[in-house]
């Protein structure tokens, strides 16, 4: 795409972007998604403040008292991505036990899945419409009467938002408008989201502070400023596949990072998400010369050694084109000629980690969309919709 070419000396491709004048970022295909990136930092601190205020309010406060037993993050495509990087941040937190189960799983499967409640649902959505969402809903309101329902949404006009207003077992917290992403893919509504479960750690004082936070935010800037033209480098390579890895909260990001990239290319880029111990067991023979490594470093010492003896081994047995690695403290060994490091911030937890390096993903999606010629606010044209169109709920057999 030719206006991948039009920086100027000293300016990053990311900047040169974001200036080009509106008309050229609709007619590139990328004015949303772009903004929603970068409104990232600022937006994250404005959640975060938002629910300092909220969790001492009612109905919240009223719905997290007493704290449930048992708790289920459930939602569809990136949004159970989110839950799979809340479950862990949550249980740690909150001492009770906390599982993310897809909204779709839950509206085929829910009797033999669902853990005996009573305990507190959380459906966590960009838009609240999916078909998925409010059956759910409906049918364990129905069928499992003893759960409670907590809503995460970035969408005050969805169903999820709206339909349950009369509904005393449901609250709904609705995030800033800004963070309900128009991009068909999700980006600043992901974080945000994921931000926004943190609610439940608030109430029960066991919260992120508000510095680390501001470290992701600063860390993402630092990004976006200094090595966003090092990620753009390697999307520019010849890619034809990429393999995302992460432990812990983490692998909910890699999850989230190899969808961007299938969505943004439109399947161009093949992609695979998982464990850096689960690697060695079948998937590591996905990686070709061609194949490019993503990894998601823990902000756990202990865990990075593990993740970083498996990058090691990647490299001896000359796997893959390249390895982009996020995280903190990467060992010098770790990377070869031609290998990306995205240095982030100390943290003692995984959320400001698993943020910033949820941004890396992205960016990384979005210039290889674009030097294939895509467009990233409506890749898949004619295949993908913003909110999954509308299919036959059936009821349960007879």
């Amino acid at each position: 795409m030719s206006i991948l070419h039009k920086k100027t000396k000293g300016e990053t491709l990311l900047a040169s972007l974001h200036a080009a004048p509106d008309e050229a970022q609709q007619a590139g295909g990328y004015a949303d998604t772009l903004r929603e990136i970068l409104q990232q930092p600022a937006t994250w601190q404005a959640t975060f403040d938002w629910l300092r205020s909220a969790v001492v309010q009612q109905p919240l406060a009223g719905a997290l008292d007493p704290l449930p037993t048992h708790i289920v993050l459930t939602g569809s495509g990136s949004s159970i991505y989110i839950g799979e990087c809340l479950a862990p941040i949550l249980q740690a937190g909150l001492r009770v036990p906390v599982q993310a189960i897809a909204a779709g799983t839950l509206l085929t499967h829910w009797r033999s899945v669902l853990p005996p409640g009573p305990g507190l649902l959380i459906s966590v959505a960009r838009s609240g419409d999916s078909p998925e969402s409010a059956s759910v809903v409906n049918a364990l309101l129905a069928e499992a009467p003893a759960w409670r329902h907590l809503v995460i949404t970035c969408n005050a006009h969805g169903k999820l938002a709206t339909h349950y207003r009369n509904e005393p077992r449901v609250t709904a917290l609705v995030l800033d408008e800004r963070t309900n992403d128009r991009s068909l893919v999700m980006t600043s509504s992901f974080t945000n989201l994921l931000l926004g479960g943190t609610a439940l750690l608030q109430h029960a004082h066991a919260a992120e502070d508000a510095d680390a936070v501001r470290r992701a935010g600063a860390d993402a800037q630092r990004i976006f400023d200094a090595q966003s033209d090092a990620i753009a480098a390697l999307a520019q390579r010849d890619v034809t596949s990429a393999v995302y890895l992460g432990s812990g909260a983490a692998f909910g990001a890699a999850r989230e990072g190899a969808l961007k990239m299938l969505e943004m290319t439109g399947g161009k880029v093949i992609t695979l998400a998982e464990t850096f111990l689960g690697l060695r067991h079948g998937p590591m023979s996905f990686i070709h010369p061609q194949t490019l490594v993503v990894a998601l470093l823990s902000s756990d010492p202990a865990v990075r050694r593990y993740e970083c003896d498996l990058l090691r081994e990647l490299s001896r047995k000359q796997l893959g084109m390249a390895q982009l690695v996020a995280g903190h403290d990467i060992p010098a060994d770790v990377l070869g000629a031609g290998d990306v490091a995205i240095d982030l911030s100390a943290s003692d937890t995984e959320m400001p980690t698993v943020l910033a390096g949820v941004v890396v993903t992205q960016l990384l999606a979005f210039f290889r969309c674009l030097h294939l010629g895509g467009k990233p606010d409506a890749p898949s044209e004619g295949v993908l919709t913003r909110v999954v169109e509308d299919f036959a709920i059936h009821g349960a057999a007879p």
